[in-house]
Order: C-alpha cells, then structure tokens, then sequence
C-alpha cells in the first residue's frame, strides 16, 4: 500500500512540475502571442474586419460642438472701444466620416479619400440653427487688411464696393447662414469677377467648404512591412512636404493623418498627425495615464510650444510672420485672408491677448484638447479636439468700414470634435484587449500556483509514505527477529 501511494505521489510531483513549467512558458510566450495578434490586427488589411471597418467608416459617434462669440457692442467697437462678447452654444452637429477611392499599392500603402458631413442636432445644442448672431464680417474686415498697403484711391474704391453691396464691418445672421453659407451680392460678384479669390464658388459661410467636402489625397503605410509605420503619412495630395510655410522643418508632413497611430506606445511616445484643416503637422505629449470602462489609456495633451511665436519657440519661427505666443497665423494657406488658430478662449496663449477683448475665460477642463489613446494598439478611445478661429482686424485708412477699430485678434468660434468608442465595439475591444490578456494572464499564475501545490501536497504524502513504508520494514524486522529468538529459545 505504502508504495502505490509513493508511486502516485511521484507522479503527481511530475504533473505538477509540468503545471509550473507550462505556467512559466506562458509567461513568456502569452505576451508574445498577444503582440503577434495586436500586430495581425492593427495592419490595414480588409481581411481585419473589425479594425479595418474602424479605419474605413469610423463607426463611432462622432460631434462637431461650435460656439460663437456674440459681439455685444459693435458700435462701441468701431468707435475704438474695447470688444465685449458673449459665447452661444454649443451648436451640436453629428460628423459622417466614410472613406472612398481606396486603393492599395504594392509598395504597402493605401490611398483614399475621405469625406465628411455633418447633420445638425438639436437635442445636444442649447439653441437652434436660427438663433442670431453678431460676429466680425470676414469679407469687409478680413479683406481690409489684405488690402491695407494698395494705393488710397483703390482702398476708396473698395470702400465703395462695399457699401454697393451693402456689406458692414459686423454681421447679424442666423448660426444655419453663419455656419454654412449666406447670399450676398459681394460674394457673387468677386466669384464673377475675381475667381478663385474665395474658398468657395457658392455661399460664403466660416463652414461652407467642410459640408460634402474631403480632406484631400492621402496616401498612408498599411504597416504591413513594418508595423511602425502603420497609418503614417506617405503623401497628401501627391506632396510629401508642404509650401505654406517658410522652413523645411514647419513644412514638413509628419506623422498619421490622426485617426490610428502604431502600436506598443509608451510615455516616451508622442502623437504625431497631419491636418489638413490647419495646414501643418502638430504633434502632442504624454501626459498621463488613464482607464476607461476598465480599458488602460495614455492621455496625450497639446505642448504649450503648439502654437507658441518663433521668439519663445524657435522651431516654430517658420510659422511666422506672428503675433503673441497661442496665435497660429494660417493666412498663408487661407486665401491671404488675416486668419489665426489658437486654443478656445486663448488657453495656453499670452495672457496679454485677454486684455483686448471682454468675455473670455480660458481653462485647461473646457478648453484643452486631448486625445485619450490605448497605448497597445494606438486606437483612440476618447479624442476632444478644440480650436478656435480669430480675425486680426484694425482701422484701415481709406476704408470707412474699418472705423476706428483698434487693433485687435478678435475671436469669432470655437469648436469641439469629439468622438469615443461605446457600444458593441467598446464590448469588444474590452473582450479582446482586457479580458483575454487578464484570462491567459490568471491561467499563467493559475497553473504555477497549482503545480507549486501539487508539488508540495505530493511531497508530503511521498514523505508519509516512505516513512510509512519504512516503519512497515522496521516491523517487519523486529517480527522476524523475534521469531528467531523464539525459535532459540524452543531449541534450549
């Protein structure tokens, strides 16, 4: 009996060193399987059905938030007086994103297109489409300031035009006309006369040339040679550099077109992207680490160098000719027209840039944009980006419309894109990306702990054993050692 159990004890010994050999292997080999899937799956490839239709329709809720500033004394404003406004909104739009034209190449890139609509919601928005508004006219102020070093004579003449026209410094129209575009006889007769003058061949809206539209031709690494590339920028509209901008280093296309980055990302990693809308390349920073719904996230932030002038910032010198630090001139590539970018309200900007105009209120909460990524795949879980518009706008001589505006970096609108992934594909992604890895991860510890068990349990019976089995000899000797003395003992 005693060594059937030694023998059974043995084998358990056995199994359970097998148990922690295969828990140690997984180890090692269980975040190496991981990585090879993540790396399957991240590459554009269609036969990714889930992460290609990600990157294909976007199948995610995505907004577009805008606010306008409402200017509460136009009057006062041309009279040289400082600005007063108020800020209206949100208006909340729904963002239909699809890519079309896709074509692969051998060279392991993808081109397309891609287009974007935007349909109005008005149980998000805390107003409607026709709510009036009072903001900056672009046309008659914007176009004063591109006109500032003509002749005087041909500043009258403008001047003239635009009381023909009946166009005023300030204009006082529903957010629908403001956002995506407004009769004027102007308009018409510049896009007659003068074509190519305006962003658009229609109505002249700040939105007009967004609705229907596409960002241009890029054509991006599907990663499948090198899964670092993935979703970089190989060219856009055929270029690989730009021409907006006065150095190699500001022309530059880095990074991904801003929907996926790589994988593997740590908080050394940044996130490089390429706009379109802003003309350049802009790249945010680590800034902290983050859950949501039980999914690990890396959130990155804008630098306060993004949109810093060429003096506080020296690689950003190409940007210029600039203004205060926080004011991203983007005339170059806007028709000429006095036009900056910056962070709502100023946030991160000069704090001199507040003085000039009443209203404004900036915080990182409500007006820093943030992309929430999960460092493993390089998929955004949670993106808020917000950016605001700006008019540079001052008196003009010659052009009476101007009046006696003091010179100024008028804020117009602020907007928010804002997308998260919920739903079905949140489920998944939390199956996939933290379920499975936790599982195969307690399966590891699972079976070294068990094999430890094993080990020791069946130490200790082999031990029980043995020292039952030699007591069984010990008996058996002293039984046959009397025996004999017995037997002696007769004998006498």
């Amino acid at each position: 009996m005693a060594i059937r159990k030694t023998k059974v004890a043995v084998g358990f010994v056995v199994a359970g060193v097998l148990a922690v050999f295969f828990g140690t292997v997984l180890c090692f080999v269980g975040p190496i399987i991981i990585d090879d899937q993540i790396v399957k799956n991240t590459v554009i490839d269609p036969k990714n059905e889930l992460s290609y239709t990600m990157w294909k329709d976007v199948p995610v809720p995505f907004f577009m938030s805008v606010y306008f500033f409402n200017v509460l004394n136009p009057k006062e404003i041309l009279a040289g007086e400082k600005p007063m406004v108020e800020q209206k909104g949100p208006y909340v739009y729904r963002k239909q994103i699809r890519k079309e034209n896709i074509t692969f190449h051998e060279n392991n890139t993808v081109s397309y297109r891609e287009y974007r609509k935007y349909f109005f919601e008005p149980s998000m928005s805390a107003g409607t489409e026709s709510d009036i508004v009072t903001i900056p006219n672009m046309l008659v102020l914007g176009a004063s300031i591109m006109m500032e070093n003509l002749p005087f004579a041909v500043r009258l003449m403008i001047s003239a035009t635009f009381k023909t026209f009946k166009e005023g410094p300030f204009l006082t129209k529903p957010v629908g006309e403001l956002m995506w575009g407004y009769d004027s006889g102007l308009v018409d007769f510049l896009n007659k006369y003068l074509p190519g003058m305006l962003p658009s061949s229609g109505k002249f809206g700040l939105f007009a040339e967004f609705n229907n539209s596409n960002t241009g031709l890029f054509t991006i690494f599907t990663g499948k040679d090198d899964i670092r590339n993935v979703h970089r920028v190989d060219s856009w509209n055929g270029l690989t550099e730009l021409n907006y901008w006065r150095t190699p280093q500001c022309n530059m296309i880095n990074g991904t077109a801003g929907q996926m980055w790589p994988p593997f990302m740590t908080t050394e990693s940044t996130l490089p992207f390429y706009s379109p809308d802003a003309c350049r390349s802009m790249e945010l920073v680590y800034q902290r680490p983050g859950e949501m719904q039980g999914i690990p996230l890396y959130r990155y932030v804008a630098p306060k160098t993004l949109f810093a002038n060429g003096t506080d910032y020296a690689p950003n010198e190409g940007f210029c000719p600039c203004r205060q630090s926080g004011l991203l001139n983007v005339s170059s590539c806007r028709h000429n027209s006095p036009v900056f970018i910056s962070h709502p309200h100023f946030f991160n900007a000069d704090p001199v840039l507040l003085k000039y105009v009443q209203g404004l209120s900036p915080s990182e909460d409500e007006h820093g944009l943030f992309i929430d990524i999960h460092p493993q795949t390089g998929v955004p879980l949670n993106v808020s980006i917000r950016l605001q518009l700006n008019l540079y706008m001052k008196r003009v001589s010659g052009i009476t419309e101007t009046g006696k505006i003091s010179e100024v970096v008028m804020p117009m609108i602020w907007f928010e894109e804002s997308g998260y992934i919920d739903g079905p594909i949140l489920s998944t992604f939390h199956t996939n990306l933290v379920v499975l890895p936790a599982v195969m991860e307690y399966m590891q510890y699972g079976f070294i702990a068990l094999g430890l068990a094993t080990i020791l349990i069946a130490s200790l019976v082999h031990h029980k054993a043995r020292a039952s089995e030699k007591e069984q000899i010990k008996d058996s000797l002293d039984h046959e050692t009397k025996g004999k003395s017995f037997i002696k003992n007769a004998e006498k």
